[in-house]
């Protein structure tokens, strides 16, 4: 009935479709997979080999009604500082809680897309992004788990550029305005909890406030939300900067 296999993909900014025909006889599969960067979707399409009629079904984090888990994002790790974060972070850890994790700006948000495509994608960003500064402005709290004490990162032009730059590649759209910061402690604490290790912070480090570096890579994460011990998270590419 069918002798060859058929493969078409597509990338707009808002999602990714990958259509996979399986032609051969007897009849296999045919699978379409529709994936949205909130809610991937598979949708199976078989044909019956007794009929021409073709059967349907849903599955994937919609027809479930969400969960998480292979979500991917972009973070600037602040390679000539790390050691100092990472010592002024284990102190934070070991007072207050939490999971470890690397030090960096976030630079993309979490998306979903196929690990393959976003590491092209993370390639090709990198590829004409030049290394850039980046200055703390403050210490601060914010209101859940993957914001609890941060470093609020000067939005400079060079800053909100490079995000914006990756963003366009990632095809990604933020659903609020840009805000650069460099997490320095994960955790469920309370208001009172917070604002005492955002002093600890400015005691741990008296000049951390108006520290300047050098961004000169960006790393992609596959990253599952709904894992609070980060066991589970991975660093799957690095891109180092050259200058243009």
């Amino acid at each position: 009935m069918f002798k060859d296999v058929a493969c078409l993909g597509l990338w707009t900014q808002d999602f990714r479709l990958e259509i996979r025909v399986g032609l051969s006889s007897p009849p296999l599969p045919i699978s379409l997979y529709f994936f949205v960067p909130a809610n991937p979707v598979s949708l199976l399409i078989s044909p019956s080999p007794s009929t021409s009629l073709l059967s349907l079904s849903i599955n994937g984090d919609a027809a479930h009604g969400g969960g998480g888990g292979g979500v991917l994002r972009v973070g600037a790790p602040p390679e000539d500082v790390r050691g100092r974060l990472k010592g002024l972070m284990a102190t934070l850890r070991s007072e207050f809680g939490g999971p470890a994790f690397d030090p960096h700006i976030t630079v993309v948000g979490a998306t979903r897309l196929h690990p393959a495509a976003a590491v092209e994608m993370l390639r090709s960003a990198a590829a004409a992004l030049s290394p850039y500064p980046a200055r703390v402005a403050s210490v601060a709290r914010g209101g859940f788990f993957y914001q609890c004490v941060y470093l609020l990162i000067d939005p400079s032009p060079e800053v909100v550029e490079a995000s914006a730059h990756c963003c366009r590649h990632f095809g990604y759209q933020s659903s609020t305005p840009y805000m650069p910061h460099l997490s320095l402690l994960y955790g469920d604490l309370t208001d009172e909890e917070k604002e005492r290790a955002r002093r600890r912070v400015e005691e741990l480090d008296k000049e951390i406030c108006g520290l300047s570096f050098q961004i000169s890579e960006l790393a992609l994460y596959k990253t599952d939300t709904e894992d609070k011990s980060l066991a589970s998270w991975e660093k799957v590419e690095v891109c180092h900067l050259e200058n243009k």
